[in-house]
């Protein structure tokens, strides 16, 4: 049975922290956002990225989540410095509380640095470029967490993700559903867009979106 271990407010309306047995969920708005079940398709999404950077490069990943992300990056042989933005106080607490477990404290390796930021706003403030940009902060370019949030998959937000990577960097994004008009709205903005299907357990594979300039 699932229980409440910690309810706060946040940036996109109540979040919860439950356990369920062994695993921990997040609820936002009494809509089931993420857990640590698995994780696999948030690993690929670092991999594909990381596997085309140069060594010892910087990457920046949007989102914390409960942190599969930021391990799969510290851990991939690729990476330098990783910058985490999350915009939520409440999911940067869990992840040094709770959730510190599930990713073996990624959060106090001494390479990453997490911004409380809006991410859309935070960009244009960050002047030294990334290698590789990985996006996990909506359910896809067509389902996002909050309307907000809508603008990255636009051509304002590609133009402003495409500005701050290097000029053979790489941006992925993790969707829980294929999109034709973003792929077709991507390849307007990068020359390389490839989509990666990851098969899900239920119902139509994830899918990683991977641009490169």
């Amino acid at each position: 049975m699932a229980y409440s271990v910690d309810r706060r407010p946040g940036v996109a309306g109540e979040l919860v922290l439950r356990r369920s047995g062994e695993h921990f969920e997040i609820i936002a708005n009494g809509t089931f956002l993420m857990d640590t079940r698995n994780g696999e398709s948030e690993r690929l999404l670092v991999r594909a990225a990381a596997d085309v950077m140069p060594p010892g490069a910087p990457l920046l990943i949007g989102g914390l989540g409960v942190g599969f992300s930021l391990r799969a990056a510290l851990d991939h042989p690729n990476v330098g410095p990783v910058t985490v933005v999350e915009r939520e106080p409440a999911v940067i607490a869990w992840n040094t509380g709770p959730l510190a477990a599930v990713h073996d404290a990624a959060l106090t390796d001494p390479r990453v640095t997490c911004v409380e930021a809006d991410l859309i706003t935070w960009l244009p403030t960050h002047p030294t470029p990334f290698a590789a940009i990985c996006l996990d902060i909506d359910n896809g370019p067509e389902w996002t967490v909050t309307p907000g949030n809508a603008i990255l998959y636009t051509e304002s937000g590609l133009t402003l993700l495409r500005d701050v990577l290097t000029p053979t960097g790489t941006l992925a994004i993790w969707s829980a559903a294929d999109s034709t008009p973003f792929t077709t709205l991507l390849r307007t903005h990068f020359p390389h867009v490839t989509t990666i299907p990851i098969p899900v357990p239920r119902g139509d594979p994830d899918v990683i979106f991977l641009a490169r300039r």
